[in-house]
């Protein structure tokens, strides 16, 4: 009689774990899958061991059901038509000119009262953009620096875009002791240029999308709007080593030859533009939307000597599908690029990685303890960002 009450209590805790794992399973996709996703058309929706019925024509909501049986969450359905893009792995190097100047710090003017800030009294802050002086639009630093200059002494009135707000503030210049004229003890930048890499190019309009994440101030970390821009050719003389606490970089320099094509915007996802001509005889292949991409191998395309991309082998071994932009890590394996740069290295950034014929995200950061792991975004969330 033991036995048997000790085999139904077995049964039962069995059958407890049966009924329950699904249940835990629901709740544990529930929240770790995204709230919307694009599908092509005439094509189901399965993500991770989770199914939906999907619309033929426009968007609607859907249910995804674990196994096609229990009830996960409802999420937004999007039919899409097949996207085909250009894998590139070229460096490039930016030149921005921001929309306004960028407030990146302050300074004391020695005026005949004392010591003070006319900047920081006025209200001004890092980060804050300033777009107009007295109302005249404002092109570069040395605008601002030649307004001030010739104020004598009246109060300025700046436009200033701080947090997506627009907002106006009044500055009274000081007359400095030291150097003999009017200041306003802010220190401002107009510009900036850098080296990535380029992610992929839409050959049926020639837009392109690189590094992965957003252009921002070295000084603030603020995101630079973006005025206007080039993207130029670059080669690449080599690399720096990175080691476990020390980034490495790529080494290179601007060519001589004409801008390649130009920036249209500076965001979250990237730094978006446009191709005067195709920068490689690749074939274009299709976008991966993000439930088609699975843990395992995969490819990036890089450029680490020259200017000519080649691939290297990595392993995608985290996926994460509600983060905006740090949506996968990827371990790059192979020997040879991690004996030339020891993995992921500052330049690298925008590295587009291939798997199973498809273009599936982008190198954004490296892990500074490991250098031969890093951050990626989906090419989805890159290319649906540019198109908003």
């Amino acid at each position: 009689m033991k036995i048997h009450r000790i085999i139904r209590s077995g049964i039962t805790a069995l059958a407890a774990i049966v009924c329950l794992h699904p249940v835990c399973s629901a709740f544990y996709y529930a929240g770790h899958l995204a709230d919307s996703y694009y599908v092509r058309r005439g094509e189901a929706l399965q993500v991770a061991h989770c199914i939906a019925e999907v619309p033929e024509s426009q968007a609607r909501p859907a249910q995804l059901k674990l196994f096609g049986i229990f009830p996960v969450k409802e999420v937004a359905v999007q039919p899409a038509e097949e996207i085909m893009l250009v894998p590139c792995g070229q460096p490039f190097g930016v030149r921005m000119l921001m929309d306004g100047i960028m407030v990146i710090g302050f300074g004391e003017v020695e005026a005949r009262s004392g010591s003070c800030c006319p900047a920081v009294s006025a209200g001004i802050r890092e980060g804050d953009m300033i777009t107009e002086v007295n109302h005249e639009i404002l092109t570069s630093s040395q605008d601002f620096r030649t307004t001030v200059a010739e104020c004598e002494g009246e109060p300025l009135t700046l436009t200033i875009r701080r947090e997506n707000a627009s907002l106006e503030v009044t500055l009274q210049p000081a007359y400095s002791l030291t150097a003999q004229c009017w200041q306003t003890g802010v220190w401002v930048r107009d510009s900036t240029a850098g080296i990535g890499t380029m992610t992929y190019y839409d050959p049926s309009d020639g837009a392109f999308g690189g590094l992965g994440h957003p252009i921002c101030d070295p000084d603030t970390g603020e995101i630079i709007p973006l005025g206007s821009g080039t993207a130029d050719s670059v080669i690449i003389s080599g690399a720096v080593r990175g080691m476990p606490g020390s980034p490495g970089q790529l080494q290179g320099y601007f060519s001589a030859e004409s801008p390649i094509g130009i920036l249209e915007s500076n965001q979250e996802s990237g730094i978006f533009g446009r191709l005067e001509e195709p920068v490689t005889d690749f074939p274009a292949i299709p976008m991966a939307f993000k439930q088609e991409i699975t843990l395992g191998e995969a490819v990036i395309l890089t450029t680490v000597q020259g200017s000519e991309p080649r691939p290297y082998s990595a392993q995608i071994t985290a996926i994460d599908y509600t983060d905006q932009t740090q949506n996968m890590i990827i371990e790059i394996t192979d020997p040879e690029l991690l004996a030339c740069t020891g993995g992921i290295v500052q330049g690298m950034s925008g590295s587009p990685i291939l798997q199973n014929g498809k273009l599936i995200g982008a190198v954004t950061h490296v892990f500074v303890s490991e250098p031969s792991m890093g951050y990626a975004i989906f090419a989805e969330s890159m290319y649906h960002h540019s198109q908003e």
